[in-house]
């Protein structure tokens, strides 16, 4: 297999360390890694499989001779340099919003609709982190039942918000213990022993745009624009990995043996499902894992055809770097 040259768009922040890492970790075949961030990162080294590369300042000419450019930089970076890496030949992967619900460019998460990355321009867009770990869940359940619709609520760790999101995490922590004021810039209020049900801004229809991205990116992705989805957002202080309280309706009645049977198959799925001992899926569990965890798999009995589901899944993973690298997986 020939090797690619890759580009990282937003090299030095959270995702895009693991996106280095990601490529090294699945023997991605890389010629020559390119690190691309802002000029304040210019100069940095970082480390791809036990060597040192040097950060470079992202410009316009960038891209010349890239093969595939993931980018994890914002979606204002990406609305900017993503056409020019798609007119330099290169085929851009993005992580952020910026494309996500552009008609002509695929929303793609490889265990649910591979097929898309044929016809893309140019441009491809890895979905929203807490969309990724629904569908592929979903999916599957879809397939065999249908889903009518979905009402999910997620439970969001800060590493969503970036490193300095973390960071205010563990500074509030240490503060507190010290018995010392509790500081916040990044969140509204303090994300300390606290859960703040405000993600992203909000918007005329009183839903945060996170909220809705969830709506409209599982319809685009599953390809089904009859499946009807409510969302909630809430922020918490974990550091690593959004869990989501999953209700689903389906068209056609389905138990929860069928259910777990279904989802022990699924691809990228992992059941994590024995009550009886007190098993059931963590964030401290999925950290640094590559499959969504799912458990907590009853039946809803206050409906007739209804499920509930626990869902949890590394953000920074699954939810972000991974899923970018199999779409690129795709590509070759």
């Amino acid at each position: 297999m020939n090797g690619k040259k890759v580009a990282v768009v937003g090299a030095t922040g959270a995702v895009g360390r693991e996106m280095i890492k990601v490529l090294a970790d699945r023997n991605f075949p890389v010629s020559e890694l390119v690190a691309l961030a802002s000029s304040r990162s210019a100069g940095k080294n970082l480390t791809f499989r036990g060597e040192e590369v040097t950060v470079k300042e992202l410009k316009p000419d960038s891209f010349e001779g890239i093969d595939i450019a993931l980018f994890s930089a914002g979606a204002s970076i990406s609305k900017e340099f993503a056409p020019r890496a798609a007119r330099a030949g290169a085929v851009a992967i993005d992580n952020s919003s910026a494309w996500r619900m552009d008609s002509q460019v695929p929303l793609v998460v490889p265990e649910v609709n591979p097929e898309d990355v044929k016809w893309h321009n140019g441009i491809i867009a890895n979905p929203n982190c807490s969309t990724i770990q629904m569908v592929v869940v979903l999916q599957p359940i879809h397939r065999a039942a249908k889903i009518k619709r979905v009402v999910v609520s997620t439970y969001q760790a800060v590493s969503g918000s970036g490193q300095k999101a973390i960071d205010e995490l563990t500074g509030q922590v240490k503060a507190w213990s010290d018995n010392k004021p509790l500081q916040n810039k990044v969140y509204p209020y303090r994300i300390a022993f606290n859960a703040l049900p405000h993600i992203d801004i909000f918007l005329e229809n009183s839903y945060t745009r996170e909220e809705m991205k969830m709506v409209n990116e599982t319809q685009k992705i599953m390809g089904d624009d009859s499946i009807k989805l409510t969302a909630t957002a809430v922020r918490i202080p974990v550091f690593r990995a959004h869990s989501e309280s999953v209700n689903i309706e389906t068209e056609v009645k389905i138990s929860a043996a069928e259910v777990k049977k279904i989802l022990s198959g699924a691809p990228g799925v992992k059941v994590v499902d024995d009550p009886a001992n007190n098993q059931y899926p963590l964030a401290i569990d999925a950290e640094g894992k590559d499959d969504t965890l799912v458990g907590r798999i009853r039946e809803d009995e206050s409906i007739e055809k209804g499920i509930n589901l626990w869902i949890v899944s590394d953000n920074l993973l699954k939810g972000a770097a991974l899923n970018a690298v199999q779409i690129a997986e795709l590509l070759l």
